[in-house]
């Protein structure tokens, strides 16, 4: 059970726009498929989630892009979840290319009772099946995906 999982990928031409690059859609569809994958690997495919009447909905979404992708580039793909807050959880993500960072991202996922529409307290079963892992994790660390804490320069 992977406390951050990893998905390598050839970028196929599909995934490419008018101007020869990655389309920016592509790395929300990638994320999206990282975090399912995710969730299977922790032992929680949607079916689970459907038999229990709920599921995770994205309350917003963030993608900072660094570094153009292009037509076979092999790319590794990183998510996590960093924070449970009531309903929500926040996972992040991490494009690298040759170990650069090409984007990153991250997502509020809402979990939400299917039969109402509205979001619910997280299951505790779910929560027992993902790790968290801290902004200044030791794997993040040598993966060079660690954020460190910005110091204020003021006085």
């Amino acid at each position: 059970m992977p406390r951050i999982y990893h998905k390598p990928l050839v970028v196929g031409p599909e995934s490419i726009d008018a101007v020869g690059h990655v389309n920016n859609r592509e790395y929300l569809r990638w994320m999206e498929e990282v975090a399912v994958e995710h969730s299977n690997a922790q032992g929680w495919p949607m079916e689970r989630y459907f038999a229990d009447q709920t599921a995770w909905f994205a309350a917003s979404h963030f993608v900072e892009y660094l570094r153009p992708a292009h037509a076979g580039d092999p790319l590794d793909i990183y998510t996590w979840i960093t924070r449970w807050d009531g309903s929500n959880c926040l996972r992040r993500y991490a494009v690298l290319r040759q170990r650069k960072l090409v984007a990153r991202g991250e997502t509020i996922w809402a979990f939400v009772d299917l039969a109402s529409g509205r979001a619910r307290p997280i299951a505790p079963s779910v929560l027992e099946a993902f790790f968290t892992v801290a902004d200044d994790d030791e794997e993040l660390r040598s993966l060079g995906l660690a954020r460190r804490e910005r110091r204020s320069t003021r006085s």
